[in-house]
């Protein structure tokens, strides 16, 4: 299968030489932390088999390193180095276990003090275990942190002057690293209480306390807020309900006192016969019927009005407390939203929860470390882990392992 080109690579020295050597960056913090290894153990060398794949298009010929697998043995004899069977036998099995699809195509050697330049032994070894053209052979000084790539050409190695680093997924050799980590001597540094990490906590401590306070009084100063303009609405309702009442009570005493007043007359009393009796009695009952029904007939309509003009105004001072309960729930929602940390302030957590932490803009490792562990006394770990030598020197993209 084609592989294609990687996009987000780093150059390092002239890549000019042909074939284009591409190594993983997981395989780069592989071999810092060989070095390191060999350069606590003294003066015996430390190898790795390079796996990978060899392409080639019709321009040019790639090779790409996605793996790395310690020599379980590197040995010495006088100045040449030899690699027995047992090597190769474990070798065949992490590489089987790891990258199944993987072809062991180099070598890397650590060995201090020895300069980086193969001599005609280790050429021939190389052709002899690696026969394929354009295979690969590293040798890296442990102090010096130099390096040297060497390609299979020619019918020799010939030195390639630079190559790329790439960054992509590569759970293969993420896996073998994390399996293989207390073999390579890297172990989580232990928890050193301090004053400073003390300081630091209580710090953060103190500063968490103020920021719940400041949303406590945000959220009671609202709440009060919301009660004080209920308790004004209810006020203002009652007031104008009163008003309505005592309007309403004036009219119905206006109407009693009309109702009981009498009509004096002259004292004179005319003789009428039956049937002017009659109609006089049906013309004073028609009129005294019709001046008492016309007064409360008034009083009725009067006080129908007051009533209908409470009951709007009731309705309107009821619509005004519905319409303040729902500003007090929004203005409540508001507060509460705004006391709420975000939830993509809490989904940035699952970053290094596989146990590969991946470089963000801003990040520093002490950062990274209370990020991870909830205190920075694990910086020198992580360094050890990723073979870093200056802290300072992380990228955003980088791909750490964390102990």
């Amino acid at each position: 299968m084609e592989r294609q080109l990687p996009k987000n690579v780093r150059q390092i020295g002239n890549v000019s030489d042909s074939p284009k050597i591409y190594v993983e960056d997981y395989v780069d913090t592989f071999f810092t932390q060989l070095c390191e290894k060999c350069e606590k153990a003294g003066g015996d060398p430390i190898g790795a088999f390079l796996v990978g794949d060899i392409q080639k298009s019709d321009e040019e010929e790639y090779v790409y390193i996605y793996g790395a697998i310690q020599m379980h043995e590197l040995k010495i004899e006088g100045n040449e180095y030899v690699i027995d069977e047992a090597t190769w036998k474990n070798a065949y099995e992490d590489c089987k276990q790891y990258f199944e699809d993987g072809e062991m195509l180099g070598w890397f050697v650590a060995h201090q003090g020895v300069p980086l330049t193969p001599d005609a032994a280790t050429v021939k070894l190389h052709k002899k275990s690696f026969p394929k053209k354009n295979t690969v052979f590293v040798m890296k000084d442990p102090v010096e942190k130099d390096e040297t790539y060497y390609v299979h050409k020619m019918n020799d190695l010939m030195e390639i002057s630079g190559h790329y680093t790439y960054y992509e997924k590569n759970p293969c050799m993420q896996n073998y690293m994390i399996s293989t980590r207390k073999k390579n001597g890297v172990f989580p540094s232990e928890t050193v209480e301090d004053r400073a990490a003390k300081d630091f906590r209580n710090m953060v401590r103190t500063r968490n306390g103020r920021q719940r306070q400041k949303r406590s009084g945000s959220l009671m100063y609202a709440l009060s807020a919301c009660l004080v303009l209920v308790l004004i609405v209810m006020g203002v309702s009652m007031v104008n309900n009163f008003d309505k009442m005592k309007s309403v009570q004036t009219t119905l005493d206006n109407l009693s006192a009309g109702a009981s007043e009498t009509v004096e007359t002259s004292g004179t009393v005319t003789a009428v016969t039956p049937g002017e009796e009659d109609g006089t009695e049906d013309t004073q009952d028609s009129a005294e019927a019709d001046a008492p029904g016309s007064k409360a007939e008034d009083a009725q309509a009067e006080t129908t009005d007051s009533e209908e003009n409470g009951s709007d105004q009731d309705s309107e001072a009821v619509d005004q407390g519905e319409t303040s309960q729902s500003e007090e729930s929004a203005e409540t929602a508001e507060s509460s939203a705004s006391a709420e940390p975000s939830a993509d302030t809490q989904s940035s957590g699952e970053n290094g929860s596989d146990g590969v932490y991946i470089v963000e803009k801003g990040d520093t490792l002490a950062i990274i470390s209370r990020k991870m562990y909830g205190d920075i006394t694990h910086v020198d770990a992580i360094c050890r882990m990723n073979g870093i030598e200056d802290g300072d020197l992380i990228y955003v993209g980088q791909k750490l392992l964390l102990p």
